[in-house]
């Protein structure tokens, strides 16, 4: 293990890979808000519906390649541990050519592929009319997008995570100003919108090449024998797949949430729509500190060094935890600052406050889901999470109908924080084997 001899993994390099991360999510919610903003100053509804079903629509899609991330970032990282540069710039260009011909085929596919995004989430016929040309432009931007995946994960595992924020800050800055250009300059409307997006994401997927440009300084990224090698592209699909099914599987379990609450009337629905929010900051929090455990594990599972792997699990879940309860303690205090800010209705309100306590325990609950989530991408046991996955959905499954109906919202909680838990507990019981398999020379 030459390459990790001489490097300490202590908590201030856990904290130099998770920090970057989390300034660089924290401006994800603002491009969101700037766009529903921009649009919000042509005076009608349709053009704000528009945009969003329309993003929706086509992060759906986009979501889908998100295997393409994690993949990349566990393999990538185990390559380096080995000392195999070459084999770590395969992967990069190995994703960059998912990337592209995946983007080809939405490209080639889009106007099936938006029209079915309708029949699944329909609209007024001028919204349609509307989120239709903003698609029909934001699929040209499909190839760079799901280029951005490899690029992050293979970043994320050479620890350059403050290349990922300048990344994340370039992209999300020009689509911003360019919103403002777009759309209440050159009163563009809707298609501004989708236009600002387009070239912030081509221009990030340059600067996103440029910024992995060691990676073509020698001749792996241009040898065929290597990047077409049949066992690795073999392990690459298997890696993927199985990732690609796990987040899948995920998504089922909260959309069954959002439907049961739905059944439980508007004002549980809206409430529980306000509360998701506080999950989503949790996970973005979060995000640094399993993507720390990814390039660590990734490397210490490369170089096979069963002691470096733990270190690497423990040091990252330390400080998540620390996070996880100042984040918990924010929610005592800010809670219901943070749902008044989000919503007017009385009734929303009081539903949201109500069901408050679920939030402060969900940090708490779902941190150990979170941080295995990144040990395992890094040690690339993607089977062992796929059956976890298929095993806490199960279960979660059979209780929240059962929750809810008698329960209501509360019970839909206590479910939620049920899968939570489960993810963490079936993942844990097979950790002692991914430690020993990195101890097998």
């Amino acid at each position: 293990m030459p390459a990790e001899a001489g490097v300490v993994l202590d908590r201030r390099r856990v904290l130099r890979i998770a920090l970057p991360i989390v300034f660089a999510n924290a401006t994800v919610p603002l491009l969101g808000v700037v766009d529903t903003g921009v649009v919000g100053q042509l005076g009608a509804a349709a053009p704000i519906g528009a945009v969003g079903l329309g993003a929706i629509i086509i992060t759906f899609i986009y979501w889908i390649f998100g295997f393409l991330r994690m993949g990349t970032a566990g393999l990538t990282a185990q390559a380096l541990g080995a000392g195999d540069a070459r084999e770590a710039t395969a992967l990069l260009v190995r994703g960059l050519l998912i990337a592209g011909a995946s983007g080809a085929l939405i490209i080639l596919l889009h106007k099936p592929l938006f029209a079915l995004g309708f029949r699944i989430a329909p609209g007024s016929a001028e919204v349609e009319a509307l989120a239709g040309g903003y698609l029909a432009i934001r699929a040209f931007g499909a190839p760079a997008a799901i280029a951005a995946f490899a690029i992050t994960g293979w970043l994320i595992a050479a620890e350059r995570t403050r290349a990922v924020l300048a990344l994340q800050l370039w992209v999300n800055g020009l689509n911003i100003a360019l919103d403002f250009v777009f759309v209440l300059g050159l009163d563009w409307g809707v298609q501004g919108v989708a236009a600002a997006t387009i070239i912030a994401e081509w221009s990030g997927a340059c600067f996103g090449l440029w910024l992995c440009r060691r990676a073509f300084a020698g001749t792996a990224w241009r040898a065929p024998a290597l990047i077409f090698q049949a066992d690795r592209l073999r392990r690459m699909a298997a890696v993927n797949s199985d990732i690609m099914i796990r987040s899948i599987l995920l998504e089922i379990g909260i959309a069954v949430f959002v439907f049961r609450s739905a059944a439980l009337g508007d004002v549980a629905l809206a409430a529980n729509q306000v509360l998701l929010q506080f999950i989503l900051i949790t996970s973005h929090a979060l995000d640094g500190f399993a993507f720390a455990a990814e390039a660590l594990v990734g490397r210490a599972m490369g170089a096979r060094n069963a002691a470096a792997l733990r270190r690497a699990a423990i040091l990252s879940s330390q400080l998540a935890g620390l996070l996880v309860v100042a984040l918990a303690a924010a929610f005592v205090f800010a809670g219901p600052w943070i749902i008044a800010m989000m919503t007017t209705a009385t009734e929303v309100r009081a539903t949201a406050e109500s069901l408050l306590p679920w939030l402060i325990l969900a940090p708490l609950v779902g941190m150990p889901a979170f941080m295995l989530d990144g040990v395992f991408i890094g040690a690339t046991r993607t089977r062992d999470m796929r059956n976890a996955m298929i095993v806490s959905l199960a279960l979660y499954l059979t209780l929240i109908f059962t929750l809810a109906s008698v329960f209501g919202a509360s019970g839909l909680w206590a479910a939620l924080l049920f899968f939570f838990a489960a993810r963490g507990v079936t993942l844990g019981l097979r950790y002692p084997a991914l430690e020993a398999a990195a101890g097998r020379a």
